[in-house]
């Protein structure tokens, strides 16, 4: 029996791009790490002495139910999710009106985005991010021939994004309304859509936006505060001045693990939103830059995985891959440049790290559907059927 070369060569190839694998369980691991750190201030002084780990255990169970989900989607064929991309969708809208919904929505903070089953509470939005990459991935290989006209090709998906858009603002939640369209647009762009179109489509979002701002005072205040919060350090400029101050501490190599002071309940949502902050207080600089590093190999990877698929032919494959890898990305930017004082203020989460089950169970699926994309890349260059 001989062999030759190339088959060996396939038969060496790893199931799994493992690269990326070992970036996401590293930014994994070190968000337990850093949530832990930056939360024992506050789960004392809420639970006791005891209850010192109450984040760090919540954190470690979502991160459990993660991996359990994204295990299960693993299994599914992207076929699959390519013919029930549809059904995604509206079962994502239908989950975005009931928080909308008097007693079934929950508000905090004076938004209402959650959802309560029972022992947890879901926040729609974090899953409308993927499902909105695999629907619009499906319409764009559906619409294919249309991509050029403006009436066949991009109205029917610029109502679709209204009323997602719509339904987020009445909670109102301006970052995944961001993050949501713009995930939408680049998906279009991607798959084809007409340069004239999408150049109007931003310069219309862009007035809409600055529309948007104006309409709202506390968004107005959030812009203001992040051109100058030293202007009002101990009220609107508050948050990001404290986050500031946690990076202006760090320097080069940071204070040492769990020596942050902006976490002794200077800084509001030290596990959460600013938890880079806490990051960069503690590790500095070269910390700070090995997370920015691994997001960029993880966006690196998932477009390299996107192209390979698109080289297969498996179009739909490809653009669900690159989606995935914009929506981590572009959402991780936005969270490092608000805590970094280059973006206004928004309730965006750091994927992968930042404590919050909706969120860390959302990536984890996502990054699962990410990694069926790799895996079968990999069965049709051995050959083999999928």
């Amino acid at each position: 029996m001989f062999y030759s070369a190339n088959s060996e060569k396939k038969n060496l190839m790893p199931h799994f791009d493992l690269a990326l694998v070992w970036s996401v369980m590293l930014l994994m691991c070190l968000g337990l790490v850093m949530v832990y750190s930056a939360s024992i201030a506050i789960a004392e002084a809420q639970f006791g002495v005891d209850g010192s780990g109450h984040y760090l255990i919540r954190q470690s169970l979502y991160l459990g139910v993660g991996l359990l989900l994204g295990f299960i989607a693993f299994q599914v064929p992207m076929y699959m999710w390519q013919k029930y991309a549809t059904y995604l969708f509206l079962f994502g809208v239908l989950l975005l009106i009931l928080v909308l919904m008097p007693g079934i929505g929950i508000e905090v903070n004076g938004s209402k985005r959650w959802v309560s089953l029972g022992v947890v509470n879901l926040q729609p939005s974090e899953f409308m991010k993927l499902f909105m990459v695999i629907y619009v991935a499906s319409y764009v290989i559906r619409k294919a021939d249309d991509l050029s006209s403006f009436t066949k090709g991009f109205l029917p998906m610029l109502a679709v994004m209204s009323l997602v858009g719509f339904l987020l603002l009445m909670e109102p939640d301006f970052g995944a309304f961001v993050v949501i369209t713009t995930l939408a647009m680049c998906v279009l762009f991607l798959g084809g859509l007409s340069l004239k179109i999408f150049a109007g489509l931003i310069v219309s979002m862009g007035v809409g936006l600055y529309a948007l701002i104006l309409s709202a005072p506390y968004r107005l205040d959030r812009v203001s505060s992040f051109m100058d919060p030293w202007a009002d350090p101990f009220g609107k400029g508050y948050q990001l001045s404290h986050a500031l101050i946690a990076f202006g501490r760090g320097e080069w190599l940071g204070v040492g693990l769990g020596g942050s002071v902006e976490k002794l309940f200077y800084l509001p949502e030290a596990h959460t939103d600013f938890l880079l902050a806490v990051l960069a207080e503690e590790l500095g600089f070269v910390g700070v830059a090995m997370v920015i590093a691994l997001f960029v190999w993880l966006v690196f990877r998932a477009f390299v995985i996107g192209r390979r698929a698109a080289k297969l032919e498996c179009h739909f494959a490809a653009l669900v891959a690159q989606g995935i890898g914009i929506w981590i990305g572009m959402q991780a930017l936005i969270n490092m440049g608000v805590n970094m004082g280059v973006l206004p203020t928004k309730g965006l989460t750091l994927p992968l790290m930042s404590f919050g089950g909706s969120s860390i169970t959302a990536n984890c699926v996502a990054l699962a559907v990410l990694l069926r994309v790799d895996w079968e890349n990999r069965q049709r260059l051995r050959g083999n059927s999928v």
